[in-house]
């Protein structure tokens, strides 16, 4: 029975480690992850802040504001 459980409990160890092994990201790679996620967010901005779908979120503001409860 010992040797079972010693074999249970260095396979856990040896699933664990290998979890650790790329749990996060480096530095490279979270700058460029980083960068990613700022160039999305200025994509979205200048959508968002264009004529057509400014007026468009401005009328869903006004309508979901004018309903009747």
């Amino acid at each position: 029975m010992y040797k079972a459980v010693r074999a249970r409990m260095r396979a856990l160890v040896c699933r664990m480690r290998g979890a650790r092994k790329d749990a996060g990201m480096a530095t490279s790679e979270y700058a460029m992850g980083l960068l990613a996620a700022v160039g999305f967010a200025a994509v979205l901005y200048k959508v968002v802040t264009s004529g057509p779908v400014g007026e468009a979120l401005q009328a869903v503001v006004n309508r979901a504001l004018s309903a009747q409860v």
